[in-house]
């Protein structure tokens, strides 16, 4: 059983916005799952569903980021999901808008749900890191203000396809593995070198 968790924030003041795509990757995972409807436990709401003859938990904490570990800690107690089988799935500013990385175990790279949920359960736990980018250049504010800002329309036109990139990608752990979903889903294709030309007959 895999226990798959989406960072986000509570209300829809928050649902939009970049800092939330962990909450959005959960819902696509939900209707691709066949999920029951969520419901309100483990201070969240999580459904159950099957992909590829595997149970999902899915999870999408209710606390606000900073208190994520909180509602991880009930489910995975609950259910009896040891941290290796946790994958969470959240907003990463390192990565490109439209990348989506696995990484297991690690750091929380000033991440507040990462950090709630590592100081419960320890770092090794699966991630699912589903890029947003850095803020653009003449960007008013703080890194906070703009993950707490929305997509702007033409990251809106491809979040559906990041979105599906991140169900294909659990779909992969599930079917190979973490170990192996990660080496095939975060190795970039080699551009192929130019072939020198012919000799002049």
């Amino acid at each position: 059983m895999l226990l798959l968790v989406g960072l986000g924030n509570p209300g829809r003041e928050y649902a939009s916005h970049r800092h939330n795509v962990g909450f959005m990757a959960i819902d696509e995972l939900a209707r691709r799952a066949k999920a029951d409807a969520f419901r309100e436990k483990f201070s969240g709401e999580y459904a159950k569903g099957e992909l590829l003859e595997e149970p999902l938990i899915l999870l999408k904490p209710m606390t606000y980021m900073n208190e994520s570990g909180r509602s991880v800690q009930a489910a995975m107690t609950f259910f009896k999901v040891p941290p290796k089988d946790v994958i969470v799935l959240h907003d990463e500013l390192d990565l490109p808008f439209g990348d989506v990385r696995l990484k297991m175990g690690g750091g929380h790279a000033g991440h507040n749900g990462l950090r709630a949920i590592m100081a419960v359960a320890g770092p090794d736990f699966g991630r699912l890191r589903v890029g947003i980018g850095r803020p653009p250049p003449g960007f008013r504010g703080e890194i906070a203000d703009y993950v707490l800002s929305s997509f702007d329309a033409v990251e809106r036109a491809t979040l559906p396809d990041v979105l599906k990139t991140a169900g294909d990608t659990v779909l992969d752990v599930i079917r190979r593995g973490f170990d192996a979903a990660m080496n095939a889903r975060n190795t970039r294709p080699k551009l192929k070198k130019p072939k020198d030309p012919a000799p002049p007959a």
